[in-house]
Order: structure tokens, then sequence, then C-alpha cells
């Protein structure tokens, strides 16, 4: 599976970028600022209908103007793959596959496997909670479609029973018959999501492991610890034993929205004792073990996109990761440099075709080949 080649149209600060890529290695340079990081969001978007960056599409458009839209030709296993992404503020965001508009985004998702390695992924150790669990969801829902629909029922009927609960307190009046028929949809949903996390977090552990080893030469033992009550077996007791707390707060106070993942070096928290180069070692083995389950679940390697990746490396990882490229270890790569001379030394070297893109100023020019 590769992308082929991307039309963009007034998508951030591309007024009108298109780009055929090859099929292995592709490095995009350009100073900060100049565009490179808006092209590999393009590719997230086509990938799963929605940006890395901005949670509002409407942030998405060029300066001045009121839609973009993205489009994508894609080479899979077995056939040819148009896809199409727009938006047009005030209005819904459509997904397109070969011309044919999608009824709900969710059901692009999955089909197209990305994982990307940003700057700023160590905000899954230093930040809350939220970000860690959308990163496993978004993890688990392109690898199990049934998750991603019960997911979203799931945070459906939480917004439903929060709304309830503060209509209680507004109105003095309550019915708890609807509130017992929301309860009980969490109860289930919570069970079910909770197990799939888990599972997920005992497949991922040893290849997880391994990266991790390889990349900090065995040095430390890390580990990524679930925690959770949706798994405790008096769960439903738990979650109604709540009940006036959730009415007092206002708030649903139980469910697998309370979740986190605790990351570990040794017996200790990373975000207490790791050094930056721990945290990064960690992130970066964490996104390869995401690879190999995409690659092992999908029967194909999803694309990868490495933003920046050697600004956040030292020598000794960036020739790791330059290893596994050689022996052929991804599929299709997208990367970002803001250094053309290191990009073009460092990549020149591999026994890979590469294809450069200079970017300046939302301008694209390809700038030569070597294969």
């Amino acid at each position: 599976m590769h992308l082929e080649s991307v039309d963009l149209i007034q998508f951030k600060n591309h007024l009108k970028t298109t780009l055929k890529f090859s099929p292995q290695l592709n490095c995009i340079m350009g100073l900060n600022g100049s565009g490179k990081t808006n092209l590999l969001d393009a590719i997230h978007y086509l990938s799963l209908t929605k940006s890395a960056v901005q949670s509002s599409d409407s942030l998405n458009i060029y300066h001045g103007q009121d839609f973009f839209a993205i489009k994508g030709a894609f080479s899979l296993i077995d056939r040819k793959l148009e896809v199409r992404c727009t938006f047009e503020a005030g209005k819904k965001k459509l997904i397109y596959q070969n011309g044919k508009a999608l009824d709900k985004t969710s059901e692009h998702v999955g089909l197209i496997p990305l994982v990307l390695i940003a700057p700023d992924d160590t905000e899954l150790i230093k930040g809350g909670s939220e970000g860690r669990r959308k990163f496993f969801d978004g993890l688990i829902s392109q690898l199990d479609h049934p998750y991603l629909d019960q997911l979203i029922r799931y945070h459906h009927f939480l917004k439903q029973r929060n709304a309830l609960l503060k209509q209680f307190a507004e109105t003095g009046r309550r019915d708890l018959t609807l509130l017992g028929s929301y309860d009980q949809e969490l109860i289930r949903l919570s069970m079910i999501l909770a197990k799939r996390r888990q599972a997920l977090m005992e497949e991922m552990a040893p290849s997880f492991q391994d990266h991790y080893a390889d990349i900090a030469n065995g040095q430390e033992e890390v580990a990524v610890s679930y925690e959770t009550e949706a798994l405790r077996p008096d769960f439903e007791a738990y979650f109604l034993s709540l009940r006036q707390k959730d009415l007092a707060t206002k708030n649903s106070n139980a469910g697998i929205h309370k979740d986190d993942f605790e990351f570990k070096i040794g017996t200790h928290s990373i975000r207490k004792i790791g050094s930056q180069g721990q945290q990064k070692s960690f992130i970066i083995a964490l996104k390869l073990a995401q690879f190999q389950i995409f690659e092992k679940t999908k029967g194909e390697k999803p694309l990868l996109l490495l933003d920046d990746i050697f600004d956040k490396l030292d020598d000794e990882r960036i020739a790791k990761l330059m290893a596994l490229i050689s022996d052929h270890a991804f599929g299709q790569i997208f990367l970002t440099d803001a250094r053309p001379e290191r990009s073009k030394k460092i990549l020149g070297e591999l026994d890979a075709e590469v294809k450069f893109f200079e970017v300046e100023k939302g301008e694209v020019k390809a700038s030569g080949l070597n294969s």
C-alpha cells in the first residue's frame, strides 16, 4: 500500500499544491513555518479524516477562503483508491471514496492505517489522561471498527447522562428511570471497551519492550500500565454506588472516560523520573510497536509519518532508525526536516528510493530522486 499523489486546495498555507510521491521514502524539506508539516497533516486527514494538529476543521482553511479540499490517490494491495476530504465553513465535512460520499466519516477510519511520530508526542507522557486515552482509542479504532462504533456510542450516552444530571439540578425534578437506562448502557459499554483496551496492552507489551531495549541498548525496563475501574468484578455496583456523588457534582464519576495509562520506567513513573532522552525513546518505542500491530493485523505496512524526527534524536538513535529503513522494515515513509543538507547526507546513504521536496511559503517543488 502506498500514496501515489496528493492534491491540496486552500489547505492551511497551501493555496494549490500537487505532488507525486516515491513508494518508499519522501523527504519534505523547508524552514519552520514553510508548510512541510501541513503536508503531513493532509496525509493524516486522508487516513483518519481529521487533523493531527487542529481540533477544529475551520482552522485548516487557507486564510481568507471559505473551504479546503484534499485528494489522495492510493495504491492498495488489490485496487486503486481515490480519497477526497472537503470542508466548507459552516457545513459538514465530507469524505469520498472513489467519488462516493460516505454517510459517516467513521466508516473510513482503519482503511488506510497510519502512524505519526511528531515533536509534541512527549505530551503523551507530560499531559493529562485524556491525551493518552485518545492515543490508544485512536490506535484501536484503526484496527477494530466495532470498537470505534461502541466508543462513539459510549460518548453519546455519557453526554446525554451528564446533560440529564445538570437538568435535575436546574429543575429540581428527577427522572430516575431515564437515568437508570443511561447507567446500564454506560456500564455495559465500559466493560466491553475496557476489555479491548486491556487486550491491546497485552498485545503491545512485547514489541514495545523490545523496541525500547534496542533504542536504549537494554539499559532500563519499561511498561505501560492500564488503570481502570471497569474491569473490577463489582463494577456495576461501584458505578451505581456513585449516583449521589453524580447528582451532587452534575457529572458522571465512573466509566472508561476516567481511565488512564501509566507509563513506567523500572517501577517509577517516567513522567516523574525519566530524562528527556528516555521519554523520547519511550514514545518512539510505543509508536514502533503501534506500527508492528497494524502490520500484523492488516497484513500490510501502514504509512509512516516522521515530523522533524532528526531534531528529536541523537546520532545513535538516528543511526538505529536509519538501519531499520535500510532493512525495509517500513513501507512508505514521509519525513520532514528543516535542514536540507542534513537530510540529503543521511538519506542519500540509504538503500532506498528517496524523493526530495523543498517547501517555501506553501509552494513545493521536487528537488531530485535518489535510488
